[in-house]
């Protein structure tokens, strides 16, 4: 995507998480020159973007989030493909559908999720329509798991895409707008948007400092590191494992049903898989529970045995930016200063959305992309 000369500003990003790095990267390819700030380095140590699983599965999130979430999911599911091919190197991506998965027990728990699914496709028949699959079906699908489960519910057309490659790509395509003069990145640069708006706007910005000029628009990206300036934020913990098992064959995202531990299977490449459920509100960063790590990993193992001679890789911790209702918003707090927050456990699902509706705000001043999916957008009184 080579950048190009129009509507060019200069913009002042604060947060290089995967909101702040992608957005940046679009600012800087559609012309703007763009200054990336953030506090930690380039591998964000204390982000959730490089824990999460990086599932996009609108018709299986559409049964815990509300309708708008759903439909920005939709929207980045197809636009995915577009920023990928645009980025330098491969990143891993794949729409095999995502499997529901549950043991007999768990029965009229999966007849209630099945439901809600029902429920939603009928309100946005966009989405993709659940098949019911028995257990012929469901070993075509997924022969690693014939024999061990009767039933099950196949999601035609979700996705995923590997989280950490994603995120280098970002960086090295940033590294090379850089070059070119169209972007600077600060990293251990911890910086607060709202001095350094009231700086610009008192006109004490010292632009030699930095190499895009005074900013025409300061944006905060920082996820749970604005909580400071946003009280509603809270974390959200959740705890992940990710496992090296050659010996499991599951081809795509597979969720297992049930009332305490509901877990998600993200098959990545080379045998890799990331596993998680917990949802813990709790802004404690310590690492995993015994009790969390125990529930993962026989749940996992109850899915496919294999799971039982993996081998551990990282065992992480992470806490989503959550707001009060769990929806992201778009906030413009002045003309030139803008702050993004709340995608809570959707940032890979909704992040290229909320990207174009900041894109078409900082271009155009008009919401027309947000108001078409329900996104929220906060401007001033």
């Amino acid at each position: 995507m080579p950048p190009t000369t129009l509507n060019k500003s200069n913009c002042l990003v604060i947060g290089a998480g995967l909101l702040g790095r992608t957005l940046a990267w679009r600012l800087a390819s559609d012309g703007h020159r763009v200054s990336l700030f953030e506090a930690n380095g380039a591998d964000i140590p204390n982000a959730a973007a490089p824990v999460a699983a990086a599932m996009l599965a609108p018709l299986a999130e559409s049964a815990i989030t509300e309708l708008n979430v759903v439909r920005m999911g939709q929207y980045s599911l197809e636009k995915w493909p577009q920023l990928l091919q645009d980025l330098p190197g491969r990143v891993f991506f794949q729409r095999q559908g995502t499997l529901i998965l549950w043991h007999p027990a768990d029965a009229g728990e999966a007849e209630r999720f099945a439901r809600l699914l029902a429920r939603n496709h009928a309100l946005l028949p966009s989405l993709s329509t659940p098949e019911h699959l028995n257990a012929q079906e469901l070993t075509h699908l997924e022969p690693s798991l014939a024999q061990r489960f009767e039933r099950g519910l196949y999601l035609p057309g979700e996705g995923q895409l590997d989280n950490r490659e994603l995120l280098a790509a970002l960086c090295v395509a940033l590294e090379r707008l850089q070059a070119l003069g169209c972007v600077q990145l600060h990293w251990h640069a911890p910086i607060d948007p709202v001095e350094m708006f009231a700086t610009v706007q008192s006109g004490d910005f010292k632009a030699a400092h930095f190499q895009a000029g005074v900013p025409t628009w300061v944006i905060d990206c920082r996820g749970l590191g604005a909580k400071t300036h946003w009280p509603r934020l809270r974390g959200v913990r959740g705890e992940v494992v990710r496992l090296h098992a050659p010996e499991v064959t599951l081809s795509r995202p597979t969720r297992l049903i049930h009332p305490r531990y509901p877990i998600y299977i993200a098959p990545k490449e080379n045998g890799v898989f990331v596993i998680g459920a917990t949802e813990i509100e709790s802004e404690d960063r310590s690492p995993s529970s015994v009790r969390s790590t125990l529930e993962l990993l026989s749940a996992a193992y109850s899915v496919h045995p294999g799971f039982a001679e993996g081998r551990v890789l990282e065992m992480n911790t992470q806490l989503r930016p959550t707001l009060p209702d769990n929806l992201p918003t778009i906030e413009v707090l002045e003309t030139g200063l803008m702050r993004i927050n709340g995608l809570y456990r959707h940032g890979f699902l909704i992040t290229p959305l909320m990207v174009d509706c900041a894109l078409e705000w900082i271009q155009t001043e008009q919401q027309s992309l947000a108001l078409q999916v329900g996104l929220e957008m906060r401007m001033p009184a």
